[in-house]
């Protein structure tokens, strides 16, 4: 057995001649053991939000999304387009035009973004799994119908009676400045057939129609927004969209699910690794406990070491016995830390302990939690790394002080 590791486990668990010092050492342990399973803690239940929201995204966002890098909308009959379509790595394709417009329910109004979608949509994404009123029906045999936001219908109070349609005004695509307001909109009407809810920045700002109906309101012909695209997942998905934005060129922008919803992304990292570094300062203040027990202990063994020093052992060999004793300390915290962690996230997952206040009206009802190998393994190394500096400082010095009296 390595000796300075003998040494120093025997220091550990052995009964100090001053009580306090197995105090402190105990405090030392709980500190880094309880700032340990709050790093995990913490980390899981962002990594569990990050799942939800990106399951959520996912709902309404497609693989692929096409759009023109400048202007609104580009044409569908596109050479390039044309060929686009002919890709084997794409499953399903939906045409997509996008437009603010204003929508009348009864004598409420409310400013939203018309979504014409392609027959192809319900396949590609599972917005359809989240109609929670009603069902996902764009069109049948006579009419077309309105799928609508959760935020839009509350505002609007709107029903699926199929009394009142809903009215919806978009301004006239001309040069010209109309004065007359009924000759200044595109008015038409349509009812709704179901009521989604993904998240609030969907639900309070998309009406998914046909695509026919938004052409006809928005007087175009073959001009589109976007297209959506849903890949094969035999294929590369990274390579197709590489291939697709050669074929397409510059003009063009082939963003993947990331890309789409960028922004939301990062932010959602930024704050789990601030948090992650405000807990990170909290274990700091916590491992100052090492270095009070270490101090102690080495003032302890003042004769332990004048024994060790008479028997040959240099000043490297007793520094590193305690700089053991102190890494050894930091070791068991982060163990019982990372167990005691994953033991209450284990229980937040099969009983949902912890409730969401007014989770009724979301998607779920407790916090959601997963835990993630790579994060064990980087708090792990993070408590060791503050362990072995918390260790280093009266080992270094202090060990100077006391050992160098007795040369």
């Amino acid at each position: 057995m390595n000796f300075p590791f003998y040494i120093a486990r025997r220091y550990l668990f052995a009964k100090k001649t001053r009580h306090a010092i197995n105090i402190i050492s105990g405090i030392s342990v709980g500190g880094v053991t309880i700032g340990t399973m709050a790093l995990i803690i913490i980390l899981s239940a962002f990594n569990g939000l990050d799942n939800l929201v990106r399951s959520l995204f996912n709902t309404f966002d497609p693989d692929l999304k096409i759009t023109v890098a400048e202007g609104k909308t580009f044409s569908s009959e596109q050479e390039n387009i044309k060929k686009l379509k002919a890709h084997e790595g794409i499953l399903y394709l939906s045409e997509v035009i996008e437009e603010n417009a204003l929508l009348c329910y009864g004598e409420k109004q409310y400013i939203a973004t018309i979504k014409g979608v392609g027959d192809d949509f319900v396949k590609m994404s599972g917005i359809d799994s989240m109609v929670y009123d009603g069902e996902f029906l764009l069109k049948d045999q006579k009419n077309s119908y309105a799928i609508v936001g959760q935020g839009i219908a509350s505002t609007l109070s709107m029903g699926l009676s199929f009394i009142t349609p809903i009215q919806i005004y978009v301004p006239k695509r001309t040069k010209n400045v109309i004065l007359t307001p009924d000759k200044a909109f595109n008015r038409k009407y349509i009812f709704p057939s179901g009521i989604f809810a993904i998240q609030q920045g969907f639900d309070s700002k998309y009406i998914i129609v046909p695509i026919d109906f938004a052409r006809e309101l928005l007087d175009y012909t073959v001009e589109l927004s976007s297209i959506e695209l849903k890949i094969d997942p035999s294929y590369n998905q990274d390579r197709v969209q590489e291939e697709l934005q050669t074929l397409l060129g510059n003009e063009f922008e082939v963003k993947n699910r990331y890309e789409q919803q960028e922004f939301v992304y990062k932010i959602m990292q930024s704050e789990k690794w601030a948090i992650f570094l405000i807990l990170t300062f909290i274990l700091i203040i916590a491992s100052f406990n090492i270095i009070g027990s270490l101090s102690m202990l080495i003032i302890e063994k003042k004769k332990d070491i004048e024994t060790l020093r008479n028997l040959g052992a240099n000043l490297k060999l007793i520094r590193k016995i305690f700089l053991l004793e102190g890494w050894m300390i930091s070791i068991l915290g982060a163990i019982s830390g990372l167990i005691l962690g994953s033991i209450i996230c284990a229980l937040q997952q099969q009983f949902g302990l912890v409730k969401i206040q007014g989770g009724e009206s979301f998607v779920i009802d407790t916090y959601p939690v997963s835990m993630e190998i790579p994060d064990f393994l980087f708090v792990f190394l993070t408590v060791l790394l503050i362990g072995y500096l918390a260790a280093w400082y009266p080992v270094r010095y202090i060990t100077r002080k006391f050992i160098l009296a007795y040369r």
